[in-house]
């Protein structure tokens, strides 16, 4: 302390004899009252905003995560009924006997009586027999089918749905995360308050020297000074971050939506054509990679949220000191 008395006298000496004029420390003050005394207010509105746009997040990453899992469930399910397909085309061709490839469901369905009228007579004794195995093998292959191609279009309802979820809170997260960007310009406070309190001390040193009491004025120095030593613009920095992240989010979350929404649309899925199944592939694909992608917008927005709050906390508590004794 009295090191650092001794070099600020030195300082106040040769700005004297240099004609510099310090303002009386009643002016000092109020001026370090008036650039100092609101920063810690808005640094809990700052925390409070970080705060909410991190649950925000966080409940988008889960949303993103969610919406790749069941994306991932549903391609696994659609190989299966694929593999179906094919088992369904191949015992066709077996019972058909004429070389005829049928794919769908829908062509093993109409062509299943003719099917069996076409058997060769030849094995006319076990003919009944031979009917209802063939009734048998058409139920158990078609009927697990259908309830694999309804949960394929539930899955695919559900991707949608959590992907516009996420695609709506990174939307809030952006406003937010831009929101404490801009909030009340911190920095330019701060950096007004470290100005204000460099004036009190030329003016605490300046009443030292004509012996009056500068105590409290010596109080509120020590614990303003501080700010000098903030990163305030870690703040902002990490507010942009999360501003960003939670944009491209919304971004791939948007189209990720509107992909999911045509892969699993009535047209896509009924085309039975070779094109038509690899465009519903595609699509599904797309979706999922675009799930991922808003997936991990928002959990990287979710982390600077949360090193935005930190550095915040680390403000705060040179603010919380400093506006105290302003009080």
């Amino acid at each position: 302390m009295k090191g650092r008395f001794a070099f600020l006298l030195l300082g106040t000496i040769s700005c004297n004899a240099h004609g510099a004029e310090f303002l009386d420390l009643d002016a000092a003050l109020r001026n370090t009252y008036r650039a100092c005394v609101d920063i810690d207010d808005n640094l809990h509105d700052l925390k409070v905003l970080a705060g909410v746009n991190t649950a925000v997040t966080s409940v988008g990453s889960a949303l993103g995560v969610g919406a790749l899992a069941v994306g991932l469930t549903k391609a696994e399910l659609d190989k299966r009924i694929e593999s179906l397909y094919d088992d369904m085309a191949s015992t066709n061709y077996i019972y058909q006997g004429d070389g005829q490839d049928l794919s769908t469901k829908a062509e093993f369905a109409a062509n299943a009586n003719t099917l069996i009228n076409n058997i060769n007579f030849a094995v006319t004794k076990d003919y009944q027999k031979f009917v209802d195995a063939i009734k048998q093998a058409q139920q158990t292959q078609t009927a697990p089918e259908n309830e694999m191609v309804k949960k394929s279009k539930k899955l695919g309802n559900w991707r949608t749905g959590l992907l516009a979820g996420n695609t709506a809170t990174n939307i809030a997260g952006a406003v937010i995360a831009s929101k404490t960007v801009n909030k009340n310009d911190i920095s330019t406070q701060i950096n007004t308050c470290v100005s204000a309190v460099q004036d009190l001390r030329n003016a605490i040193l300046s009443a030292k020297l004509n012996g009056l009491d500068v105590t409290e004025a010596d109080q509120i120095y020590d614990a303003c000074s501080e700010y000098e030593f903030v990163d305030v613009d870690a703040i902002a920095k990490r507010g942009r971050g999360a501003m960003v992240s939670s944009a491209v989010g919304a971004g791939l979350g948007g189209v990720g939506t509107a992909t999911s929404i045509s892969a699993n649309s009535k047209k896509i899925r009924e085309d039975d054509t070779e094109s038509g199944k690899q465009k519903e592939k595609n699509l599904n694909t797309a979706s999922n990679v675009l799930s991922a992608g808003a997936a991990a917008a928002s959990v990287t927005a979710t982390v600077f949220n949360a090193r935005q709050i930190s550095a915040i906390k680390k403000v705060a508590q040179v603010s919380e000191k400093c506006t105290a004794l302003l009080k």
